[in-house]
C-alpha cells in the first residue's frame, strides 16, 4: 500500500513537472509573437505606414458605451476624458444600470443635463428604460437612465440607443488618453470588411493624478498591491494579449475598452446574462458564428497604452474581482465547449481554448497542487534536490522572467513611467510578485473554479473602488464608491 502510495506521488510529480514544462514553452511562443508583433505595429506608426494607407477624417462614426453601476467617484472625470477624445464624430452614452447612489446626480449636475423625451427601440430585448438626459450645447452626450438589470442588459441598451456602426464599450472608472479611439479604430480603418473586434491595452491609474478627465501626471502609487497589479496588467496585456493576437487567437478582449462592429454584434444577440464574463462571451460567440458562416473576419489586439483604470486597492476587494474573472471564464469554456478540437473552428479550437482551459483555468489547481504536494515529496525523501530544484526553477524563476521581460518590453516600447526609478521598481515588484502574490491569485482563482464546478453560485462581487486621485483647487481629492 505505502509502495503504492510512493508510485502515485512520483507520478503526480512527474505530471507537475511535465505541465511547467508545456506551460513555459507556450509562455515562451506568446511572449516571441508578442515582440515581434509590437515591433511590428510600432514600425508601421513611426514609419507612417497607417497615415499613408488611411485617413482618420473618413473613419466611421462610434459610439463610446459606458455602463455604470454606483460609480459616482469617478463618472464624471471618465465621461469627461470621452468628450475630449481626438476623433471627427463619436458619441458618449452613459447608461446608468438604476445606481442607487448619487451616479446619476453627479452626471445631471456636472453636465447640465435636461430630461427628455425619446424613443426608444429594442432591437435587442432589454429591461425598461426610464428616462433620457441630455444638454443641447453637448449634442454627442446622452445618459439613458434603467432599472438596474446588470452591466450586459445595459450595454445591450447602449447598442440600441446608438446611432453609428461601431461601438466601444468603456468600464465606468476609466479615463482614456486623447487618441485612443483612433488608435483602436486603426486596423478597422484599414480593413473595415475584416476587422469584426479590436481591444486595446489597461493600465493601472492607481498613483496617477486627474484634472478634469486628463491624466496629468503619470506616477506609480505608493501601495504594494497597486504596484503588483501594474506589473500583473503589463506582462497581461503587452505578453499574454499581444501574443495571442500575433498568432490569430485571440478569445478575450477586455470589457473595459473594447472596439465592435455593430450589426455583427446584432447579429448574434447582443451581451448575454449566463456568464459574469460577459466581454469574453462574446467574442467567442462571434468567434462561432463568423467560422460557421465561413467568413473572413479578423479580432485583434492593438499594443497603445491607452486606457487607465482604477484598480482595488485592499486585498478583500482584489479576490472578488480575481475570483468573478475565474468564474466567467470557467463558465465561457464550459458554454463554448463544442469549439474544442473541431477542424472548423481551426486555431480557436484546437489552441486558443485548449491554451485557456489547460493553463488558465486549470493552472491555478496544478500550481496551488503542485507546491504542496512536491515540497511534502522532498521532506518525506521521496523525491530528490535535483527534481525540486528543476520544479522551483519552472514554476518561479521563468515566471521572474516573463515578468521583468514585460516590463523591459514595455520600457523600450512606450515608456509610461520613463523614470529610471520607476523602471528599477517596476522590475523589482516583477520579481516579488512570484514569491507570494502570484500563489494568493493562484488560491482565488482555484475557489472560483471549484465554486463554478460544484455550481455554489455568488453572482457578482462588487468592488469597492476610492475614485481617481483628482486634482481640484492644488489637491488631489479621492472618493469611495462601490461597482
Amino acid at each position: 500500500m505505502l509502495e503504492y502510495l510512493r508510485i502515485s506521488i512520483i507520478w503526480f510529480n512527474n505530471l507537475v513537472l511535465g505541465y511547467y514544462v508545456l506551460a513555459n514553452i507556450l509562455y515562451l511562443i506568446l511572449f516571441t509573437a508578442a515582440v515581434w508583433g509590437i515591433l511590428k505595429h510600432l514600425l508601421r506608426v513611426d514609419y507612417g505606414a497607417y497615415q499613408e494607407s488611411i485617413n482618420p477624417a473618413m473613419a466611421p462614426p462610434v459610439s463610446v458605451i459606458i455602463a455604470a453601476y454606483n460609480e459616482k467617484a469617478n463618472i464624471v472625470d471618465s465621461v469627461r476624458s470621452l468628450l475630449r477624445q481626438n476623433y471627427h464624430e463619436y458619441e458618449v452614452l452613459v447608461i446608468n444600470d438604476g445606481s442607487t447612489d448619487s451616479t446619476l446626480k453627479s452626471l445631471i449636475d456636472g453636465f447640465s443635463l435636461r430630461r427628455t423625451d425619446t424613443v426608444y427601440r429594442d432591437i435587442i430585448e432589454t429591461a425598461p428604460v426610464r428616462g433620457f438626459y441630455t444638454n443641447p450645447d453637448m449634442p454627442n452626450l446622452v445618459i439613458v437612465d434603467t432599472v438596474h438589470s446588470g452591466k450586459p442588459d445595459s450595454l445591450n441598451v447602449g447598442i440600441n440607443v446608438s446611432r453609428t456602426p461601431y461601438f466601444c464599450s468603456v468600464d465606468a472608472d476609466t479615463i482614456l488618453e486623447a487618441d485612443a479611439i483612433l488608435s483602436l479604430m486603426r486596423p478597422i480603418i484599414e480593413k473595415p470588411e475584416l476587422i469584426k473586434a479590436t481591444g486595446g491595452i489597461v493600465r493601472v491609474v492607481n498613483g496617477s493624478t486627474v484634472e478634469n478627465g486628463k491624466i496629468v501626471k503619470v506616477a506609480l502609487p505608493s501601495d504594494s498591491l497597486s504596484r503588483l497589479q501594474i506589473v500583473e496588467y503589463i506582462r497581461s496585456f503587452l505578453f499574454g494579449r499581444a501574443g495571442m493576437s500575433a498568432l490569430n487567437s485571440l478569445v478575450i478582449i477586455s470589457g473595459t475598452f473594447s472596439m465592435f462592429h455593430k450589426k455583427t454584434v446584432q447579429s448574434v444577440g447582443g451581451y448575454v446574462h449566463t456568464t459574469v464574463s460577459e466581454d469574453m462571451e462574446l467574442v467567442l460567440r462571434v468567434h462561432k458564428k463568423m467560422l460557421d458562416s465561413g467568413q473572413k473576419y479578423s479580432i485583434n489586439f492593438i499594443p497603445d497604452p491607452i486606457c487607465w483604470t482604477e484598480a482595488p486597492r485592499e486585498l478583500s476587494m482584489l479576490a472578488k474581482q480575481r475570483r468573478r474573472w475565474h468564474t466567467g471564464l470557467a463558465e465561457t469554456l464550459f458554454a463554448y465547449r463544442g469549439m474544442f478540437g473541431r477542424p472548423r473552428y481551426g486555431r480557436i479550437g484546437f489552441f486558443a481554448l485548449p491554451y485557456q482551459l489547460l493553463i488558465e483555468l486549470f493552472g491555478p489547481v496544478i500550481e496551488i497542487l503542485g507546491y504542496g504536494i512536491v515540497t511534502a515529496s522532498f521532506f518525506a525523501g521521496v523525491i530528490d534536490l535535483e527534481f525540486l530544484m528543476l520544479f522551483l526553477t519552472l514554476a518561479v524563476l521563468l515566471g521572474v522572467f516573463f515578468s521583468t521581460g514585460a516590463i523591459l518590453l514595455e520600457e523600450i516600447t512606450y515608456r509610461r513611467y520613463p523614470k529610471i526609478k520607476n523602471l528599477l521598481l517596476l522590475l523589482f515588484y516583477g520579481v516579488v510578485e512570484n514569491f507570494g502574490y502570484r500563489q494568493i491569485i493562484s488560491l482565488w482563482r482555484t475557489q472560483a473554479l471549484l465554486n463554478a464546478l460544484f455550481r455554489r453560485k455568488k453572482g457578482w462581487e462588487h468592488v469597492t473602488k476610492h475614485g481617481f486621485k483628482v486634482k481640484k483647487d492644488g489637491l488631489p481629492k479621492t472618493e469611495a464608491t462601490k461597482g
